[in-house]
């Protein structure tokens, strides 16, 4: 199998934004996930089934809210993952499928697939941590029975992300219909945030704080990559070259090269399992060789 043939080199990143919002597994498995949920919520439950909101809230938004009461004090420790797929109303999970739609593929690319989904559900954690803090703190109102839910803090960790690869990257807005790059649009949203929180604007500080966890923890994921490879990392194996190589007498018009495309389609297995920041620099060497040589021949 070619480079040219291989997902991967159909799909680079740096090919643009257009390319980088294709669907990836883990991406689809969310927009399904939050949609779901949202419609068993506040669709099926009710309407099938009798089930009625409960205390302001609907039965799985009760179940599985964050909330610092329920969380710590009552050892409910799922709910810094539960709170992730619930959504207050249809503008909110819309809102947040449009986020995890364009920007979380990148992520998925950049990372794989199995680290992708630790690095955003980590993210969406670290929304709650430090909403939790904040509120211990004093900084934010409601107290400990104040409630968390949705998707923003795993997907402020993901443009964090986006801005750490590619902060070039142009971003058309729909409202204010403006264009930012990937940096700009992240340091805004920071400024919103951090202003929100501290100023007690907009009615929403608890959701903003979550927002500011989830892009530290996206920073520091991003800046220290490690963290999620255990330190062990992947070892690449290059395989042994023939004691003879192997010459064929009537040749194609580009020349076989058996022991480099072997090398690249390991190279390849290893971006699909691991993520393309977990290549070395001799193997991105060896894929930007294998590129040019493909864009080359006739």
């Amino acid at each position: 199998m070619g480079i040219a043939d291989r997902d991967y080199y159909r799909n680079q990143p740096q090919q643009g934004a257009r390319r980088g919002s294709l669907l990836t597994p883990v991406v689809k498995g969310l927009l399904i996930a939050n949609l779901g949920i949202f419609l068993l919520d506040f669709v099926i439950l009710p309407i099938f089934f009798g089930v009625h909101p409960v205390n302001g809230g609907t039965l799985l938004v009760n179940w599985g809210a964050f909330s610092i009461e329920s969380a710590l004090r009552e050892f409910h420790l799922w709910e810094f993952i539960t709170f992730q797929f619930l959504h207050a109303n249809l503008a909110h999970v819309l809102f947040n499928c449009i986020g995890i739609y364009f920007f979380g593929p990148w992520m998925e690319r950049w990372w794989g697939s199995k680290k992708f989904l630790i690095f955003y559900l980590l993210c969406g954690a670290g929304g709650a941590a430090f909403f939790s803090f904040l509120t211990w703190v004093g900084l934010l109102p409601g107290g400990m029975f104040a409630g968390l839910v949705g998707a923003s803090a795993g997907i402020y960790g993901i443009l964090i992300g986006v801005a750490f690869v590619a902060p070039d990257l142009r971003v058309q807005l729909l409202f204010p219909p403006i264009e930012l790059s990937m940096r700009q649009l992240a340091i805004g949203l920071m400024v919103i945030a951090t202003g929100s929180v501290l100023l007690n604007l907009g009615g929403n500080e608890g959701g903003e704080a979550g927002h500011l966890g989830g892009a530290i923890v996206g920073f520091f994921l991003m800046r220290y990559p490690r963290l999620l490879r255990g330190g062990s990392g992947v070892r690449f194996i290059r395989p042994q070259s023939p004691a003879r190589p192997f010459e064929s007498k009537i040749r194609p018009r580009t020349e076989l090269r058996l022991h480099e495309d072997s090398a690249v389609d390991l190279i390849l297995d290893k971006v699909s399992r691991e993520g393309f920041q977990s290549l070395t620099q001799a193997e991105r060497e060896t894929l930007r060789q294998a590129s040019e040589r493909q864009n080359s021949d006739p």
